[in-house]
């Protein structure tokens, strides 16, 4: 391959980040180049990002939100319980 078209990219990461990734890289055999070029490959063939987005829980970004719309549901409900049956018995009716 020519590398007169290749074009050099320079990003900035916390080093905990970089340190953490290499170590998984290197244990699939890959280096952190292969990873970059693997992930816009995949950006361009999907024509997205190729995974779905998680916050610091875990959670997709709309399971997080059902969640705050819960919370808030909850918090502006009449309803109460005197124990976890009664509130599961109230919660299988619907």
């Amino acid at each position: 391959m020519s590398t007169k078209n290749n074009q050099q990219l320079q990003i900035r990461i916390d080093a905990k980040t970089k340190k953490e990734t290499k170590i998984i890289l290197d244990n699939l055999g890959m280096d952190m180049s292969s990873a970059v070029k693997l992930f816009f490959r995949q950006i361009i063939n999907s024509k997205n990002i190729p995974f779905e987005l998680r916050d610091e829980n875990g959670l997709t970004l709309r399971n997080a939100e059902k969640i705050r719309e819960g919370i808030i549901e909850t918090k502006n409900s009449p309803k109460s319980f005197k124990s976890g049956s009664a509130l599961l018995k109230d919660a299988l009716k619907k």
